[in-house]
């Protein structure tokens, strides 16, 4: 079943997002608030238009935020943020918001290598989360409407489509180079970890589902990395032979993962959902903002009243949380708290694709 949105009329979408709507067993008995996100709670409205007022606001000229990390990651999540809210991305109340972000992500890309930098950060967590959020904005931001009135200098211009293909070339050559098959921070680095290698492959995946080539043995290297780092309780390393920290998070990053690839079927997305459903109700010191980001969403893909259930909690404790301006406040700074806390929730909308079972 395909939705007929403003994602689906443009020219293959994806985002955290992917195109389709991801079939189920008994999708015809799902509730339609479930599916399709009619009856947000009041609370999450509350709670998501006070933190995009926030962002609208604090936002400077350049599309960027000050204090705390900087770099095309954080522009990515809070350009997703925006998105994720449902307005209309050209002329709704933050298309302006949206376009400086954009025009930021595309201007600092490197125009021989691809990379989102942004900032001069390396990191390929920047990198992964900037090509999801052009995944997203490819198709439902009007590129003529991007660069009106901007000050960025023509050679430094691109369309979203032609930044996206720089990203995943990018991508798809770092993980030539590179003996696992996967991601490490640097795109000339020679180990991998499943939290670097997770944020890439779902922005290619977000690539793929808007139109742009990603070979399958691409996808398949990248999962058989995870599935050699998933163990028989379901478990994910940060690396070979080696644990890490926070293991519920990347249990939750490697749910998601195997569901967005249409791989349900593996062993080891059957012991990766089940490790966090056990554990949902845990909380964890340990990048707080980035769990949840990835917990509501590996959730919703494997168990709708788990996600019910985690939701409700989560709701009350980030009503706690929320500051007077509509912030929150992370190790990471204002903005990229306030993004991905609007991502944890945007669930309950159903606006992006991915969010779509």
């Amino acid at each position: 079943m395909i939705l007929l949105n403003k994602h689906t009329l443009g020219l293959g979408l994806a985002g955290l997002i992917l195109l389709s709507v991801f079939s189920v067993g008994r999708a015809t008995g799902q509730e339609s608030t479930i599916r399709y996100g009619r009856g947000v709670p009041m609370a999450v409205r509350s709670i998501n238009n006070r933190a995009l007022q926030y962002l609208a606001q604090t936002q400077n000229e350049d599309g960027s935020w000050s204090g705390g990390e900087s770099g095309s990651g954080i522009l990515a999540i809070c350009v997703m943020a925006f998105i994720a809210n449902g307005e209309d991305a050209d002329y709704g109340p933050y298309a302006d918001n949206i376009r400086k972000v954009l025009r930021n992500i595309i201007a600092n890309q490197d125009g021989v290598t691809g990379h989102l930098t942004g900032s001069g950060h390396g990191s390929l967590y920047h990198h992964g989360f900037a090509t999801l959020a052009l995944s997203e904005a490819y198709g439902l931001v009007d590129d003529q409407l991007l660069w009106q009135s901007s000050s960025v200098p023509t050679e430094r211009r691109r369309t979203i489509g032609q930044a996206l293909e720089l990203a995943v070339r990018c991508a798809l050559t770092a993980q030539k180079k590179n003996p696992w098959g996967a991601w490490r921070y640097s795109p000339d680095s020679r180990d991998a970890d499943t939290t670097v290698s997770g944020t890439v492959l779902m922005g290619l995946l977000g690539a793929r589902n808007a139109g742009i080539e990603v070979p399958n043995d691409v996808v398949d290297k990248a999962l058989s990395f995870f599935r050699t780092n998933t163990m028989r309780d379901g478990s994910v390393s940060y690396q070979p032979a080696s644990s890490h920290g926070d293991g519920i998070t990347r249990a939750a990053i490697g749910t998601l993962i195997y569901a967005v690839s249409k791989r349900k079927d593996l062993s080891e997305y059957q012991a990766t959902s089940t490790f966090i459903k056990r554990r949902m109700d845990m909380d964890t010191d340990s990048h707080p903002f980035y769990n949840r980001y990835y917990m509501a969403q590996a959730l919703f893909h494997s168990d709708l009243e788990a996600w019910k259930s985690w939701n409700r909690r989560t709701i009350e404790k980030l009503q706690r949380m929320q500051r007077d301006d509509g912030s929150f406040s992370s190790s990471h700074g204002f903005a990229y708290g306030t993004g991905m806390t609007v991502l944890a929730l945007a669930l309950n909308y159903r606006l992006l694709p991915v969010y779509e079972r």
